[in-house]
Formats: C-alpha cells, sequence, structure tokens
C-alpha cells in the first residue's frame, strides 16, 4: 500500500529556487523606490536656475541642505546595498542554471543506452555489454549501476514489470507520494530544533506583537493631517467657549497645541536656557498676552511657542541658534494645525445648524484662522503691506508706491503696471534685483473663478425650491502673474480692441433684434425686443475713431431697418398662406405636419437623451477623481522665512456675508495646477425668497490673494407632490412575474370554485 513521504533538501538544490525568488521580490521593488535618481537632481538644477536669489531664500537654501549632511553617503550606502543585492541575485540565478536534477523520470531505455524502438535482441545485446562493464565482480564495477541496468532490463523483459511500468511509471509498481520542501535538512534536525524554534518565538511571538502594539499605540493618538487628538479637543472647546475670535486669539490657541508640549511630543527640547533667553524675548514683544491666566494658554509652553510665533511675524532675529530651531520647528507645524483648526470651525459650524450646539462659530473666526496660515507662511501681520511678501522689498521703500501719482497697494496693481512707470517706481534697485523681483511677481498666481449651481437628480435643475440639495460647482483657473504684464502699454491696441467689441456688440444686439422679430411672428401682440445700449467711457482717441466709423454702422442700420421691413412684407404674405391652408381640408399637409412634429420630437428626445448621458460620465469622472484620491502636487509658494518648501493651497467654501456664517465646509484644494472643479452641496433655505451667498477662494500661503464671487439664489416654494400621478419604473420580467403569478392565483380560486361546486 502506498503512502506518503517527505523529502527535505539534503543537496540543497531545491533551496535555491526558493532563494531566488525571494531575492528578486526584494530587489527589484527595492531598487525601483529607493534608488537616488539623478534626474530628479537635474530638474532640482534646473529649478535652482529659476528661482529667488534674494539673501533670506540663500539662506534658506543653505539651512535646508546642512538639514541633510549625509545625504551623499547615503545615497552611496543605498547603491552599495542594492549593487550587493543584484550581486546576490545574479548569482543565485547562475546557480539554479547549473543545478543537477536529483528527481529524474525514470527511463529504461536511457538506462540501457538504446533508442526507444529497439527490439529483444538489441535489449538483451546491451544488457550484456553493460553487465560485463558495471558488475560487482569486476574491476570497474558499481553496485548501484548494476541494480539500476538490472531493473532496466526487468521493466523491458519481465510481463508484470513491463506492465507496471506502462500503468505507473515504476517497474516495481505504485510508489509512495513523496512531498519536497525547499528547507535544508538540518532545520528539523533534533540538535537544532531549541534554536529553531527560540528564533520562530522571537519574531513570531515577541518581535510582531510588539512592532503592532506600538504602531497602534502612536496611531490611535493621532487623528488626520497627523495633528494629535488632544490638540483637536482643545480647539473645539475653545471655538466653543469663544465663537467669535479675532486674529491674535486664534493665534494665541494654535500656539497652545499639544504639538509643541513635551509630554505630548519626545521632539520638542526643554533647556535650562529658556528660563532667561524666552523672558528676555517676551519683553520685546508687545501685546503677547502673557499674563492670560486661561489654561492652558498660561502655561511656559504655550508662551514660548507664542512668543515665538509673535517673533516669526515681526522677522525678528532671535538671540540664540537654539531658539531659532525652536521657531522652525513650530513655524512647521503650523500650518497643519491651521488646516485641522478650520476644519473644527466648519464641523462646529454643521453641527450648530443641525441643532446639536447652541452656539454658532462666527465666519470672522474661520478666516482669521486662514489669514494666520498665510502670515505665517510669509513671517508677516495682517496689517502689513503684501508688497512685503517680494524679495528686496522693506518697509522703506512702501512710500514710492503710495505716491501722489500713484497708489500700488497689491502685487496685482505693480503687475499690471507699465514697464517703464514700474522700472522708475523701482529705480532704487539694481538690474539684477529688478529682475528677480519680477521673476517672483510672475510666478504668484492669478485666480479666477466660474460658478454655476443647480439641483442635481431633479426635472428642472435650474429651479431652487425650499429646501432643496443644491449644488455649486466651482471652476478655478490659474494663471502665472506674468500673465498681467505689459497689459497697459499700447493704448491705440487697447482702444482697437475696445471699438472691435463695441462693433460685434453692436451687430449682435441687431441679431437678436432680427431673430426676436421672427419669434414675434408666432407670439401677436407682443412687441420686438429692444435693442440695449451699452454704457462706455470714450476717451478723446476713442471718439475720433468712432467719428471715422459712424459711416459704417449707420449704413448697417439702415440696411438693417429695410431688412426688417422685408421681414414684414414677408411675414404678412406667410399669414395668408398659412390662413388658406387653414381653411382648406387637405390631408397631405396635415400628415406631413404631424410627421414634422414626429420628427422634431424624436430629435428633441435625442438631444436629451445625449444630455443626460453627457452628465452621466461627468458625474462617473467625478467619481473616479475621488476615489483616486487627493495629489499634493501644487507650485512651489516663495516663502524666505518658512523653514521648509512649500506648495500653494486654496481654500473654498460658501458663506453667508450678511448672517456672518459658514454655509458649507471648507474644501482645501491641493493639486491647482492650470484648472481644478471643486463641488459645494449645501440645502437651500426652508422659506421662499432671494437669498445672496458669497463663493470664496482663500490662499494659504498668500495675502492679499483672496478672490469671491457673489451669487443670488431665488428660493421658491417647493411643489406639492401627487402621489396619484407618480410613475413606477417596473422592468418587464417583474411584470412577467405578476402576470405569472396572478394567472396561477385565478387558476387556485378557480380549483376552489369547483371543489365548492361538487
Amino acid at each position: 500500500m502506498s503512502g506518503t513521504r517527505f523529502q527535505y533538501d539534503e543537496s540543497g538544490s531545491t533551496f535555491f529556487y526558493f532563494l531566488l525568488s525571494f531575492e528578486a521580490l526584494v530587489v527589484v521593488p527595492c531598487t525601483y523606490y529607493f534608488y537616488p535618481r539623478a534626474a530628479g537632481q537635474d530638474e532640482g538644477k534646473k529649478r535652482d536656475s529659476t528661482k529667488c536669489n534674494c539673501d533670506h531664500c540663500r539662506i534658506k537654501a543653505c539651512r535646508l541642505r546642512l538639514k541633510e549632511p549625509w545625504r551623499k553617503a547615503k545615497e552611496r550606502f543605498v547603491k552599495f546595498l542594492l549593487f550587493i543585492g543584484w550581486v546576490a541575485l545574479a548569482l543565485t540565478a547562475y546557480k539554479v542554471a547549473h543545478l543537477q536534477h536529483d528527481y529524474v523520470a525514470y527511463d529504461p531505455f536511457e538506462i540501457l543506452e538504446i533508442d526507444a524502438d529497439a527490439s529483444v535482441a538489441e535489449i538483451k545485446k546491451a544488457y550484456r555489454r553493460l553487465s560485463l562493464i558495471h558488475h560487482p565482480d569486476m574491476e570497474t564495477g558499481n553496485e548501484k549501476k548494476f541494480m539500476m541496468i538490472a531493473k532496466a532490463y526487468a521493466a523491458l523483459t519481465d510481463e508484470e514489470a513491463k506492465k507496471n511500468f506502462a500503468l505507473f511509471g515504476n517497474p516495481d509498481g505504485p510508489q509512495a507520494m513523496s512531498f519536497g520542501i525547499a528547507l535544508p535538512a538540518w532545520i528539523v534536525e533534533k540538535n537544532n530544533s531549541v534554536c529553531v524554534l527560540g528564533l520562530y518565538a522571537l519574531v513570531f511571538m515577541v518581535a510582531l506583537p510588539l512592532t503592532v502594539a506600538i504602531w497602534w499605540h502612536r496611531s490611535i493618538q493621532f487623528g488626520g493631517d497627523q495633528v494629535l487628538l488632544a490638540t483637536t479637543q482643545l480647539y473645539l472647546s475653545y471655538i466653543y467657549k469663544t465663537p467669535s475670535m479675532i486674529f491674535k486669539r486664534v493665534l494665541m490657541v494654535i500656539a497652545a497645541s499639544v504639538e509643541f508640549r513635551r509630554s505630548y511630543n519626545s521632539e520638542i527640547i526643554e533647556r535650562p536656557s529658556d528660563n532667561v533667553e524666552v523672558p528676555l524675548l517676551i519683553k520685546e514683544l508687545p501685546n503677547l498676552g502673557e499674563k492670560n491666566k486661561e489654561r492652558p494658554l498660561c502655561f511656559s509652553y504655550s508662551i514660548k511657542a507664542r512668543a515665538l510665533l509673535h517673533a516669526h511675524l515681526y522677522r525678528m532675529k532671535l538671540p540664540s541658534n537654539n531658539l531659532e530651531e525652536d521657531q522652525l520647528y513650530i513655524v512647521k507645524k503650523c500650518p497643519n494645525l491651521v488646516q485641522e483648526f478650520v476644519q473644527c470651525s466648519a464641523q462646529m459650524t454643521m453641527l450648530a445648524i443641525a441643532g446639536r450646539i447652541s452656539r454658532i462659530p462666527n465666519l470672522e473666526t474661520v478666516e482669521n484662522a486662514m489669514k494666520l496660515s498665510a502670515c505665517i507662511v510669509q513671517a508677516l501681520w495682517e496689517s502689513k503691506s503684501p508688497l512685503l511678501q517680494l524679495p528686496h522689498i522693506t518697509e522703506n521703500m512702501l512710500r514710492q508706491f503710495c505716491s501722489r501719482k500713484r497708489n500700488i497697494r497689491s502685487i496685482k496693481q505693480l503687475a499690471s503696471m507699465k514697464n517703464d512707470e514700474r522700472k522708475s517706481m523701482l529705480r532704487n534697485l539694481t538690474a539684477d534685483e529688478y529682475a528677480n523681483v519680477m521673476n517672483v511677481v510672475g510666478k504668484m498666481p492669478h485666480l479666477n473663478i466660474e460658478v454655476k449651481f443647480e439641483v442635481e437628480d431633479d426635472e428642472d435643475s435650474c429651479t431652487i425650491t425650499a429646501g432643496a440639495f443644491v449644488t455649486v460647482t466651482a471652476t478655478l483657473l490659474r494663471e502665472d502673474m506674468s500673465s498681467l504684464f505689459d497689459s497697459g502699454n499700447d493704448k491705440e491696441a487697447v482702444e482697437y480692441n475696445e471699438e472691435e467689441a463695441l462693433g460685434k456688440s453692436e451687430e449682435s444686439q441687431q441679431k437678436q433684434r432680427f431673430k426676436s422679430f421672427d419669434r414675434s411672428k408666432k407670439k401677436k401682440g407682443k412687441g420686438s425686443s429692444k435693442l440695449k445700449k451699452k454704457s462706455v467711457n470714450l476717451t478723446p482717441a476713442r471718439i475720433t475713431n468712432l467719428k471715422k466709423n459712424e459711416n459704417g454702422v449707420n449704413t448697417q442700420l439702415k440696411n438693417g431697418v429695410l431688412h426688417h421691413g422685408k421681414l414684414e412684407e414677408n411675414s404678412k404674405a406667410s399669414d395668408t398662406e398659412e390662413s388658406n391652408s387653414d381653411d382648406s381640408a387637405a390631408s397631405g399637409n396635415s400628415c406631413s405636419d404631424e410627421n414634422n412634429g414626429d420628427v422634431n420630437d424624436r430629435k428633441d428626445k435625442h438631444e436629451d437623451d445625449d444630455a443626460e448621458w453627457e452628465k452621466f460620465q461627468a458625474k462617473v469622472s467625478k467619481k473616479d477623481k475621488v476615489l483616486e484620491g487627493k495629489s499634493k502636487k501644487s507650485h512651489t509658494v516663495h516663502c524666505p522665512f518658512f523653514p521648509d518648501e512649500k506648495d500653494e493651497y486654496w481654500w473654498v467654501y460658501l458663506c453667508d456675508r450678511k448672517r456672518h456664517s459658514l454655509i458649507t465646509d471648507p474644501y482645501l484644494v491641493t493639486n491647482l495646477v492650470k484648472k481644478e472643479e471643486v463641488e459645494l452641496k449645501f440645502a437651500a433655505p426652508q422659506k421662499p425668497g432671494i437669498y445672496t451667498y458669497s463663493v470664496m477662494v482663500r490662499s494659504d500661503s498668500y495675502l492679499d490673494f483672496d478672490i469671491g464671487k457673489t451669487i443670488k439664489l431665488d428660493v421658491k416654494e417647493a411643489k406639492e407632490i401627487d402621489i396619484s400621478k407618480l410613475q413606477w419604473d417596473v422592468s418587464e420580467e417583474e411584470e412577467e412575474k405578476d402576470e405569472e403569478e396572478s394567472a396561477v392565483e385565478d387558476s387556485d380560486l378557480a380549483t376552489d370554485d369547483e371543489i365548492d361546486d361538487d
């Protein structure tokens, strides 16, 4: 009876296959992810040539390089490890290619060194020849080889052995099933069993559970964006306590985050020198609020963080390197903390709208937090001029921007100036400094927003009823500020473009007038649409140019009047023809009209189907984008005082300015490169009326780059639903099942009636 037999790899040949596959699974992905990329370094060098070269940016670049002093050594070490891995993989592959297999299929013809179609005489002849060579009694004899030869001869001559070979592949009959294990035999030896079990217990019963426990203990302390849950609870409590916060109050709460506390964050360093240096720094800072008695605003870590943030916003030089290191760490953490603060404010607002809490956070609290993020990134107070975000621009130079001739208060106004005026205004700068300023201005964002709103999953998506769910789609279009350069240099070109636009608008108005006249044939008793005149500010140069084109415009108007008269005559003739056709009872015309109506209805249905299909595809594409997740690749921000590289992020939200309330959760756009769509959904008010909302876009990195757009919603009363007119969509299969069930019930009733009659 056959059994089961396990065979360990005595020679180690099978183990090399396992080793080869394991090395390939480790070396190939590690090479892809960890090999230093030279292409990225080349791109970095190209970017460095276009970056700002001011003093603060150079200091920041040097600081970032000093953060990784062993970067080249790490890259070399990684390359060395990957080289060793590939060498080991190559050697293992070479070993596998030259392995001698222990288990070979049994072939008696190969053992006897004859062909498969050999005759019995040839088999006997080969057996005798090999027996004389490998017999144990001979000098060249080999007992093992001789046994194989005898077994092969029996398999080809003995009837029973031949039958076993044909059925089971072996002349001895069925063999025990064997399983090869790709591990060396020494692993299961009794002498090594204690070591193997100890290693197994150490890895799977100690190291693995301990690693999972440490990871779980650390992960449960953090929420979104790697912010501690204790910090989130602190924000929620202070937002509920003071729903309306001023700018400095928000900064005070952010500085009290437990990320800056040693007991919660092991990266925080508490030095004995802080007891001397921090009080000296507090004396130099006005309106710090260090005497506040609220907990934890009065704790030492909170006061220290607040002082360092105030010094950062004043762009002060700190007295010691230790304070500078602490300041860089705190400032680097602030953008994520501000994002968490904004989310907490939005959550509290939604809870207040739902009626779960009594106090509604003020809109100013949310906007002050957003403003604080940009202030920290640019190291400026909210009251400072946004022009100080540019390199080489100091407060002493701001007088040149605000004079009697010019009033430049924003970077956008600076970019829209003429080159000559801009150069004369910045004449104190050298040529390199001026080029550096314009390089930074040209890369700053110039944002536009397009807004549309609708009610999804409704027949009339443009009509907003009370309580309906409204979807506001905000399309953000980003361009570089360089698109505004030299926009006002050529007055004649601008005037020519304005005249062209004016002429096109007049022609379009005439066309609309004629179209409205054609429509007036169907609607009798209503006048044609009037030509609307557009008020335009005319300069003397434009007046002279318009006088030249006056004759052309008059001729166009005359032609329009004549054409208008011809249209009236044609309309009268068409009316008489229609009356005659109505008096006659010709069936052919009526049929043709009906056919035309059917064709038009079919076209309308096809158009509606196409529109619905396009909407469905747009929804599917939006869902796919949501499933892909947010990317955080955007444009780099010019922020020489921020300790790390920063990308542009934008908050998009809907608010009510009159009530100072937030309507939707602020959506953080992290991937605005050129164009991005954001959907904001909210429930319309329960009372009919006209409501005014504002769609706001705020930057978390730049000051005075916020834009907004006002929308008006005409909310109407909700229509009453007539249940009797509702049409339920029932599939054909369900209808067939209902018919079959009704037929079965009728047959059952018929049989019951027959039984009752009997």
